[in-house]
């Protein structure tokens, strides 16, 4: 895609900003200086959405792997007349561009330190979704957003897709009568993969920076890039990541935003590789009028299944399915009534909806309210994965008081809301 077929296509992205109301009407005559953490494929996506809405000047791409700068690099000269200086650590970045938009996009377990160092340095940010790896970090960051006051959007951009948006309409309304029980689930195929050996990590990528806080390992190219969030030191597995996007619908329905009690079980019943995540799990929340659960499979793949991805919300009306690229669709109990269903309306290339997420972040910067996904919802929708990944690392239920942020009469469990950091590293708390 050159730089006039990418301008051109913003007609075509911006259908998806009416499926969120714009806070205000304001247009800023001069760009916000905006660096991206993290230059992968995802953090492009994102970077790609912020160039295409006109408002940001592209100032420092930063990661410690200097492949994926240069394929950054060689895209944004298609995109952008910007002459974006690189870095490979954020904390130079933030002191010498000083920019106003920093968005992260680092694997998992670097998300709170780079979220709070550049609120710190006075910035705004975009932070992917999971919020954190433990979640004593989240609430770290929510702390210094609401401290220095700083708008922090959450990637969790469902909450804009208009199907989503008019499926929470329809549950909201009362058409599915009273739920009683959700449940989430994602299934994919797989197999068993393959043990690899340990290698000397490439000379263009610093693994000591990639592991940053977290414990150091050996490198395995199943690791970097995108492998790491089966590996649980620097990610939460399929729960923590896919998990976050549809138990934040769950907690967007829901008037109720604290389970009482998690419990989880599952395991390694396929994978034999490098990974330590588990292929399979289930998970269950009970909250004081309905309970949530979650089932997850990394193999079995199949037809029998009507839908691999999504949340069932089980009612007294009927059961509706909030899905994502089969849209969303209500099946009643009374047979004599109709099936209702709405189609997708999702962007290429990557079926997201990031452009609109984006639009309702500059609009807040403007307005100064808080965003759609505001750090404090994705700290909730993070949680809620976090808690079950606790209750799966200790093989029993806990018992949580979502209002205090703490377990409740467990020394064990709460010591598994934060972790030590390696070497330089401070935990924010």
């Amino acid at each position: 895609m050159n730089r006039r077929t990418f301008l051109g296509s913003t007609s075509k992205a911006s259908l998806a900003f009416s499926a969120v109301p714009l806070l205000s009407s304001f247009v800023r005559t001069e760009k916000y200086k905006t660096a991206l953490i993290g230059s992968g494929w995802w953090g492009m996506n994102i970077l790609r959405c912020a160039i295409q809405a006109g408002q940001s000047k592209v100032v420092a791409l930063c990661d410690v792997d200097t492949r994926q700068i240069k394929t950054a690099q060689q895209e944004l000269r298609k995109l952008t007349s910007d002459q974006p200086k690189v870095y490979r650590d954020y904390r130079e970045m933030l002191a010498k561009e000083k920019p106003e938009i920093v968005i992260v996009a680092t694997p998992d377990h670097w998300h709170p330190l780079c979220c709070i160092a550049a609120i710190e340095s006075g910035a705004h940010v975009y932070v992917e979704k999971p919020v954190s790896h433990t979640i004593l970090e989240g609430r770290a960051m929510v702390n210094a957003a609401r401290k220095h006051n700083r708008v922090v959007q959450v990637g969790t951009h469902r909450r804009v897709s208009p199907h989503n948006i008019s499926g929470m309409d329809f549950l909201k309304s009362g058409k599915a009568g009273k739920i009683g029980m959700v449940r989430a689930f994602v299934h994919y195929g797989g197999g068993p993969g393959e043990k690899t050996t340990a290698q000397e990590p490439p000379k263009e990528l610093d693994w000591n920076a990639w592991c940053g806080p977290a414990p150091l390992a050996d490198y395995h190219p199943s690791m970097h890039p995108k492998g790491f969030r089966l590996f649980l030191d620097y990610a939460n597995g399929q729960l923590g990541d896919w998990g976050i996007h549809w138990l934040d619908q769950i907690l967007w329905w829901s008037e109720d935003p604290h389970p009482k009690q998690i419990y989880s079980t599952g395991g390694r019943a396929i994978r034999q590789d490098d990974t330590d995540a588990p292929d399979h799990q289930i998970a269950a929340w009970k909250f004081d009028d309905f309970t949530v659960e979650w089932e997850h499979r990394l193999f079995a793949g199949n037809e029998a299944e009507k839908a691999n991805v999504g949340c069932y919300f089980y009612g007294t009306e009927g059961t509706f399915h909030m899905g994502w690229t089969d849209g969303w669709t209500f099946y009643p109990t009374n047979k004599n009534k109709s099936i209702i269903h709405q189609d997708p309306k999702l962007d290429l290339p990557d079926q997201q909806n990031i452009a609109a997420l984006w639009r309702n972040f500059l609009d807040c910067i403007e307005s100064r309210q808080k965003p759609v996904c505001d750090i404090e919802i994705g700290q909730r929708s993070t949680n809620m994965a976090l808690l079950g990944m606790l209750s799966y690392k200790l093989g029993r239920s806990i018992n949580w008081d979502g209002t205090k942020e703490q377990i409740l009469n467990d020394e064990e469990a709460t010591k598994l809301l934060r972790r030590d950091y390696r070497g330089e590293w401070q935990y924010p708390v």
